[in-house]
């Protein structure tokens, strides 16, 4: 089903350019910290004794609680911010109708 306003706006291919490369640029900084952070738990291990031999509450190392809670909370995060910069990014430089938050509404520009 195609949505029609009355309004006739196509995107130019540079324009689709510039958001697949800015979408790009974005995704491989996600996985770039992504990567990080699951290799900087291994190598907090070999290289901070206290890492592996220090006991936190319940008798859990620093580096098993962080496996344990510290990286699902992580993931979760920049998982939530890859998702939600990468749509701001389309809806941004893309068109279509652009709603305003606030009131529902597409902005007074946008507005037949």
């Amino acid at each position: 089903m195609e949505f029609d306003d009355g309004v006739d706006e196509h995107d130019t291919p540079a324009e689709v350019d510039a958001a697949f490369r800015t979408l790009r640029r974005v995704a491989i900084t996600h996985v770039v910290l992504f990567l990080a952070a699951l290799m900087g738990v291994p190598a907090l291990s070999l290289t901070l004794g206290w890492w592996s031999d220090g006991r936190l509450a319940g008798g859990m190392s620093p580096g098993f609680a962080m496996a344990a809670f510290g990286l699902y909370a992580f993931f979760l995060v920049i998982g939530l911010a890859a998702a939600s910069l990468s749509s701001a990014v389309e809806a941004r430089m893309l068109g279509g109708r652009h709603v305003d938050d606030a009131d529902g509404f597409p902005p007074e520009e946008d507005r037949p």
